[in-house]
């Protein structure tokens, strides 16, 4: 039997870690042999291990990329709502490193990213595109990742630019719906794991596509799964798709 692959969870606390934690216990290939947290010491959990999965805070997410590859650890990012200057550390990053940097490690939810480039492609240009996400209450960022990544898709499919093309919400007196709006809705209540749903309309027919996830173990899963994939890959910036073949 080879040697489990050690991990150590960053953001070890949280509920992303706690089911981190919960789920690598049932696999033989892995070993958690380091937890951080935001005020423990990271540098000494990082000789302790050979890949990081950080479910963190997006605040200190390029000062854990930075260090993983100074150390040279293989680094699963799992915090979402980066803006564009640390996208840019991440992928300094992965220019040393094997780095999987994705919005949501869902198997379910990547197949609906697989999808909604399909579904957009087979329809063209006479539906409208929405996109509505729900979370729970305690959620920090909207949209969530995986809406965001969503819209980017359908964006990139009608050759749009995601950030003059996305209406987040409408209030007031906003006039018709032009062609080239991406709807992008966030709710936010009570206990909701992640639900997202992408809508195609059009004049007398409706497509929509659903994921629904009722528990955080099956983003742990896909994230200890990008980890063990990651593991034996040469350095670089990958996504879900990457680890999934989806690509």
């Amino acid at each position: 039997m080879s040697t489990p692959l050690r991990l150590c969870i960053h953001g070890a606390q949280g509920r992303m870690g706690q089911a981190l934690i919960r789920c690598a216990a049932e696999d033989p290939e892995l070993e958690v042999t380091a937890t951080v947290d935001t005020d423990d010491n990271f540098s000494a959990a990082l000789t302790e291990c050979d890949a990081v999965i950080d479910f963190s805070a997006i605040q200190i997410t390029s000062q854990v990329a930075k260090a993983c590859a100074e150390a040279g650890k293989v680094l699963v990012i799992g915090t979402t709502g980066h803006e564009l200057a640390e996208r840019e550390l991440i992928k300094q990053a992965a220019a040393k490193i094997p780095l999987v940097f994705s919005p949501n490690y869902s198997v379910g939810v990547n197949t609906l990213f697989w999808l909604t480039r399909k579904a957009a492609e087979i329809l063209g240009s006479d539906f409208d595109l929405e996109v509505v996400e729900m979370h729970h209450r305690l959620k920090k960022d909207a949209p969530s990742g995986t809406a965001r990544h969503l819209a980017e898709i359908l964006a990139e499919v009608r050759q749009l630019d995601y950030a003059e093309s996305a209406r987040h919400g409408r209030a007031g007196l906003v006039g018709e719906r032009a062609n080239d709006e991406i709807g992008v809705h966030a709710i936010r209540g009570g206990d909701v794991v992640g639900d997202h749903t992408v809508i195609y309309a059009a004049p007398g027919e409706r497509l929509e596509l659903t994921h629904k996830a009722s528990s955080r173990d099956t983003f742990a899963r896909g994230a200890l799964r990008a980890a063990k994939w990651a593991s034996k890959q040469p350095a670089g910036l990958y996504d879900m798709q990457d680890v999934l073949g989806l690509k």
